[in-house]
């Protein structure tokens, strides 16, 4: 009896028909890494410690430190289960969930902060109720907050939602078999098995949140964030100004991009 020798793929064999998607994708990332190179080339020409140890760069980085964390975690603890309940059930108007779920990635950062003016600005009843209460929820760091959680609470709900949909229904089904109860089921069989893609999706909240701009400026341009202090050096001073912060935010940047790889793929489609 002979076993055939199983065959193996040719590393070195040429793939003419890969030659034009190759260049097109080459030209895709040449466009993606220039940018990067440039700015990079530039902190030459600035005095990165200096510009970072300014008191207004302190505050800022301060600020951004302090509310990102925080945006990620209310979205966190209000998304994950969120992202359970599309998963795993049906129900009239689900669409319209969906789509609301999916709404702030979608409309421009700018409009999404003047629609949160429009719900809790000043001069709206939630408004003037909370700075009654001496909360105020523009022009605050609450207001970041806000900003930051309605621009990025979707990365959260969208990556944890394709976990639990990879999870296999029958092991929670077991679990409740032996006894256990749906909170004790979820967590202890459905978090642990969709923990790298919730982790993935916590993650990318917290970038989204610490590079927020458009929504934040309209809605707290006061205290400063470290993108709000960037513009505010880009049009007092233009692109060498600016280098400081785009650095340490650059730095955040590569940081978020390590933790995404070491946790896996990070899904991108909501699955039904």
């Amino acid at each position: 009896m002979s076993l055939s020798r199983p065959t193996l793929p040719e590393t070195g064999r040429q793939r003419p028909e890969l030659l034009v998607p190759v260049l097109l994708g080459g030209l895709l990332l040449v466009f993606f890494a220039l940018p990067f190179v440039s700015f990079l080339a530039r902190t030459g020409v600035s005095n990165v410690a200096a510009g970072l140890a300014t008191p207004e760069a302190r505050v800022a980085i301060r600020n951004s430190l302090l509310t990102a964390p925080v945006s990620t975690a209310i979205a966190t603890v209000f998304g994950v289960p969120l992202a359970y309940v599309l998963a795993r059930t049906s129900f009239p108007g689900k669409r319209v969930v969906e789509a609301l779920v999916i709404l702030p990635l979608i409309v421009p950062p700018v409009v999404g902060g003047a629609m949160l003016l429009t719900a809790v600005g000043r001069f709206t009843p939630i408004g003037s109720a909370a700075a009654a209460l001496g909360i105020p929820l523009t022009d605050s760091l609450v207001g970041v907050v806000l900003a930051q959680t309605f621009v990025a609470a979707p990365f959260v709900v969208i990556t944890a939602r394709a976990g639990f949909g990879a999870v296999d229904e029958r092991l929670e089904q077991a679990s409740r078999s032996l006894g256990y109860g749906p909170i004790a089921t979820f967590r202890n069989v459905s978090l642990p098995l969709a923990r790298g893609a919730i982790v993935a999706g916590i993650v990318l909240t917290f970038a989204r949140a610490i590079g927020e701009f458009g929504a934040t400026m309209m809605v707290a341009y006061n205290p400063r964030t470290m993108p709000t202090r960037i513009w505010v050096e880009f049009i007092a001073g233009g692109i060498d100004a600016i280098v400081p912060l785009g650095l340490a935010l650059l730095g955040i940047t590569l940081v978020v991009l390590a933790a995404v790889q070491r946790f896996g793929r990070v899904p991108t489609v909501v699955e039904e």
